[in-house]
């Protein structure tokens, strides 16, 4: 079967995806009185469950994040070895291995799928809650929109909440402004890349000039605007906090990301989209650079940062919108809205937990998604909260387990009350006496990304 006809087979397979197989129940390598139990669906993926002795009647569907489809049932070891210690029965699936790891065209069949099997091994649960991270935040998300009558609430870690086509376009604008700035005698791919090599080359070459870029004053200002047009925030791990104002502390740190490969990940990323949407679901063309970086939280930082450099700010952002001629594929945007987007109504009550520093999925992407939901009519039944902390998806298990109790509480209860501001579930997570925690009272700035909703965008078609 061609790669793409696999990759766009729509969710009417629902029906068939049931388990072909369930193995034995075996014991628990870290809880030796749980039940664990896996299969196999009709697409090849594969999903597992375990199940504690003393089960509490709560199922945790668990969607995990972009990387090879295997199947996982929890966020990790540790707060798997908690939730399974407090009685919560845990399952999840791999989706479909026979794709790009960017598995959308199959994860939310393949997580309904699972549901299915597992409710045949061990009956139905009293509550069923969705979880999700990362990319997964994103299957979580849709899961949370389609999912009433199968999932009674979902609750989503550092999520991709904002869809694979605002991803790809806001990291484009990034890779755009490194490789006109920095590279400009060169014709540098940067989009439809043919392997998975071609994906890494642009990578290492792009690092390569933003390492290069970050000995002078002017190549730190450009620095500055490329991490601006990626969202990428000024703090990093294992240092402190810039002060508000430290532009060039600031710029350093957000280098720092950079140096420690963020840009391997993005063209990694970008080639598995790709492949799973069929094409270039990203564009430049039409985009005002000055216009973008003008709405960006970011913006002053690099002002200042070009003045102290003698560069001409301008000057920059015009050749940016003049070069931009990047056009998408109308077909891979299409089907990108259709796999790998949550924009957005909510079917059940959805928790969002993100760190405040995140290199991959920046916490701005939950101000685009609120604004969706809330568009939708569905704002109440969403909450979000923040930890100060640096990286992705950085949370302690406390920080895990607090927030699925406040989850649960919502749903028991059918209403939010006090249970997901940040006191309230400070207060529960360091109650848990674990590992600590760091919820704070939070609120992301504006998506730095310039396009419409890219549900409904009017996209510049490629050339033919």
């Amino acid at each position: 079967m061609p790669a793409r006809t696999r990759l766009v087979r729509t969710t009417a397979a629902l029906a068939t995806a049931v388990a072909l197989s369930v193995t034995a129940p075996v014991a628990h390598a870290d809880a030796p009185d749980t039940r664990h139990l896996t299969g196999t669906l009709a697409d090849g993926a594969t999903w597992i469950a375990d199940v504690p002795a003393h089960w509490n009647g709560t199922l945790l569907l668990f969607s995990h994040g972009f990387g090879p489809t295997v199947a996982r049932d929890a966020p990790s070891d540790a707060s798997r070895t908690e939730l399974l210690s407090e009685g919560y029965a845990l399952a999840g699936s791999s989706y479909d291995p026979n794709g790009s790891m960017w598995a959308l065209a199959s994860a939310e069949r393949d997580q309904f799928g699972a549901l299915d099997a597992v409710q045949k091994s061990i009956g139905k649960p009293r509550r069923t809650l969705s979880v999700g991270q990362s990319m997964g935040g994103l299957v979580n998300a849709r899961i949370a929109r389609d999912g009433a009558g199968r999932v009674d609430g979902a609750l989503g870690f550092c999520g991709l909440v904002a869809g694979g086509t605002d991803l790809d376009n806001y990291q484009l604008d990034a890779e755009h402004a490194i490789a006109r700035l920095l590279l400009p005698a060169e014709d540098l791919k940067l989009v439809n890349f043919a392997s998975q090599a071609e994906a890494s080359a642009t990578a290492d070459r792009l690092t390569a000039a933003v390492t290069t870029a970050q000995n002078t004053p002017q190549g730190r200002a450009r620095v500055a605007l490329a991490a601006a047009f990626l969202n990428l925030p000024a703090w990093a791990p294992g240092q402190d906090k810039p002060a508000d104002g430290d532009w060039a502390a600031q710029e350093e740190q957000q280098y720092a990301w950079f140096a420690q490969g963020v840009l391997s990940f993005i063209e990694g990323g970008r080639y598995a989209v790709e492949q799973s949407v069929g094409g270039n679901n990203s564009w430049n063309r039409g985009i005002d650079y000055g216009r973008l970086l003008a709405g960006s939280a970011h913006a002053p930082q690099v002002r200042a940062l070009y003045a102290a450099a003698g560069l001409d700010l301008h000057a920059d952002l015009r050749a940016l919108t003049r070069s931009a001629d990047i056009a998408a594929d109308p077909a891979a945007v299409r089907e990108a809205a259709r796999t790998s987007s949550a924009g957005q109504g909510l079917g059940v009550p959805l928790l969002d937990v993100h760190t405040t520093s995140d290199n991959l999925v920046p916490v701005e992407q939950e101000d685009r998604f609120a604004d969706r939901v809330r568009a939708s009519g569905d704002g109440a039944l969403l909450r979000q909260a923040y930890v100060e902390r640096q990286g992705h998806c950085a949370f302690t298990t406390a920080e895990t387990v607090a927030a699925v109790h406040a989850l649960e509480r919502r749903v028991a209860t059918g209403h939010w009350g006090d249970a997901a501001t940040p006191a309230a579930l400070q207060k529960a997570a360091l109650g848990l006496g674990l590992d600590g925690a760091a919820y704070v009272p939070y609120r992301p700035s504006e998506l730095t990304v310039g396009r419409e909703n890219a549900l409904h965008a009017r996209v510049p078609a490629t050339d033919q």
